[in-house]
């Protein structure tokens, strides 16, 4: 079940999923989780979050439009592979696109950019470093 979830509840799978457990759950905030227009989502398994995804408006370089940019998205190990994931952000597509949302955006783990290929998005930068991270694209899909 998709639910919208306050930002407290996905902190830890943050955490544990992105960061390797390596951050205090306050370090695992982002500075955009609070601004008007941005939300939640996390997918329950048995009563258990076990994918979690961000979202708030933010414009990507001179793309025309509302544009979104997806944050944080991160699935549970035990879950990983069952499709919850493209689930989690099919539902929030069509919510954006509810929203009069142009186009979605992220810098994408190079590790996972298979997955968002498959969703339909494209690579739209080089291959960059984030700090701690690991090698990224910037991705991108169009919603209407």
């Amino acid at each position: 079940m998709i639910r919208f979830i306050p930002v407290d509840d996905l902190l830890s799978i943050r955490n544990i999923v992105l960061r390797e457990g390596k951050l205090t759950l306050e370090q695992c905030r982002f500075p955009t989780d609070q601004l008007p227009g941005a939300f939640h989502l996390g997918y329950y398994a048995n009563n258990h979050l076990v994918c979690i995804a961000s979202f708030h408006p933010q414009t990507y370089s001179d793309f025309a439009g509302v544009g979104y940019q997806l944050r944080g998205m991160a699935t549970t190990e035990k879950y990983r592979g069952m499709g919850i994931g493209n689930q989690l952000l099919n539902f929030a597509i069509v919510y954006l696109r509810g929203q009069k949302a142009n186009y979605l955006w992220c810098n994408a783990r190079k590790k996972a950019s298979q997955f968002y290929l498959n969703m339909g998005f494209e690579i739209i930068s080089a291959e960059f470093e984030v700090q701690d991270v690991g090698p990224h694209y910037v991705m991108y899909v169009k919603i209407q």
